[in-house]
């Protein structure tokens, strides 16, 4: 028994009507928040920067797959980077731990529907599949691989991606199980990008994506893969992980714990982990009530204090930097409110800039993972204390919650809401609305070339 094969048997044999309702509907949910975040997203400068560099390699072809947003086809593989970095282009997508499976699989999956005629109706069995086994493998690995300097999107990303590839164009056990043994081998990605306030981790997830459907389409050609990839002496667990890989405990959780439903949304556009500490800022700046502030000091978990650019003061010349600073974060809602892309993207605002400089972030390990302890001190000497616990229970939202947020998103950018109508109804039953639901959608976008 391996581990890559014994995955392998889960990804083929998984049956949507086996699958419990509460799992198939988060997927649903998943689907619309993932499609209607990259509506909201398609003003970011990031897909352009990918279209122009896939028509470049790739040029247009009429039989491929549509780059969502401009209209135009290009090859399937070029419409994967492309589109991820759309699906990515706020940073508001879907969190699983630490890894945004959502921006890898949904563009793959679409555009294998749409180009290469894949059944629909594998779809969600599909996603699920790959949330299920890089969910597993991150869940259980990305505490050892994360302070390492990897990143989990594209680490774990790459191999979710292999299986909701191997899924969708039906592989049998043995060449899923092929296919996975592949992607351990196709992995990787670092997190300097985000300590420089540069863009590379916006690409890292179409590279994911890429990388996840070679490893399915060389197992369907016949690849010889590893068998022990994953928990072989030089395996994908001893050479991120730097430890042994605990194969029957893995196996235990398959199809028992569903990481889809660990999945959390984001309600403001800024990293994973600033989410908890804009929701506590915006319940402090209530209650400072104008207040000059002196001084904040910031007290969180050191798997978060500790990753790469959560600790960045600035100067800030990029929104990959902002997004990723705690005291940027804080500082912004504070003195503004409520955190949007402008204010995001305004790095010259002295008030904040000024009060970023004056918080203090503090590693206190007592603080769980999506929790954070802001205290502040005022002018007038008062102390204000926002213990801010929060679980990914809390940003989990349910369908009519995250549709209620992707609009409003949307509205903010001059989306269409006949496009949000679309995307539900695929998201909602994807055989009956059918892919063209998704490509009018995206057409509907003020920015779409239509070519």
């Amino acid at each position: 028994m391996t581990l890559a094969r014994e995955l392998g048997r889960f990804v083929a044999g998984l049956d949507l009507a086996a699958v419990p309702a509460a799992v198939v509907e988060k997927a649903r949910t998943c689907l619309l928040n993932g499609y209607g975040i990259a509506l909201g997203g398609h003003a970011t400068p990031f897909a352009s920067v990918a279209r122009r560099a896939v028509l470049a390699m790739d040029g247009e072809r009429l039989e491929g797959a549509t780059l969502l947003g401009d209209g135009r086809k290009t090859s399937v593989d070029g419409a994967l980077l492309a589109n991820a970095a759309l699906f990515h282009g706020r940073a508001q997508e879907d969190t699983c731990g630490a890894g945004h499976f959502g921006t890898i699989m949904i563009p793959l999956l679409t555009a294998l529907v749409e180009a290469r005629g894949a059944p629909v109706a594998r779809l969600l069995p599909a996603l699920i599949a790959g949330y299920e086994v890089g969910g597993l493998l991150e869940q259980a690995h990305g505490p050892q691989t994360t302070p390492a300097g990897l990143r989990s999107s594209p680490l774990y990303g790459t191999i979710a991606a292999a299986a909701a590839a191997s899924h969708l164009l039906g592989l049998d056990a043995e060449r899923s199980g092929a296919a996975l043994a592949n992607a351990a081998s196709f992995t990787g990605g670092m997190l300097q990008s985000f300590a420089d306030g540069t863009d590379e981790w916006r690409y890292q997830v179409g590279i994911a994506s890429r990388n996840g459907l070679a490893a399915a389409e060389l197992a369907r050609a016949g690849s010889r893969s590893a068998p022990g990839a994953f928990e072989g002496r030089s395996g994908f667990v001893r050479a991120f992980a730097r430890t042994d890989c605990d194969v029957p405990a893995l196996l235990a959780r398959l199809g028992r714990e569903w990481s889809v439903m660990r999945v959390a949304f984001k309600p403001f556009p800024v990293c994973a982990f600033n989410q908890t500490p804009v929701t506590g800022a915006l319940v402090l700046r209530e209650r400072i009530a104008g207040r000059s502030l002196v001084r904040v000091r910031v007290r969180m978990n050191p798997f978060e204090t500790g990753y790469a650019g959560m600790d960045a003061k600035g100067p800030f010349d990029s929104i990959s930097g902002t997004l990723m600073s705690i005291p940027f974060c804080i500082a912004l809602t504070l003195v503004r409110g409520t955190p949007s892309m402008a204010a995001m993207t305004t790095y010259d605002d002295a008030d904040v800039n000024a009060l970023s400089s004056r918080i203090e972030l503090v590693t206190d390990a007592a603080v769980p993972v999506l929790s954070c302890v802001i205290e502040a001190e005022t002018a007038d000497g008062a102390r204000l204390v926002q213990d801010q616990r929060m679980t990914v229970a809390d940003f989990s939202y349910d369908w009519d919650t995250t549709s209620g947020m992707v609009r409003r998103i949307g509205a903010e950018t001059g989306v269409p809401p006949r496009a949000y109508e679309l995307i539900e109804a695929f998201a909602r039953a994807p055989e009956r609305a059918g892919v063209a639901a998704v490509l009018e959608a995206f057409a509907a976008l003020p920015t779409c070339a239509k070519a």
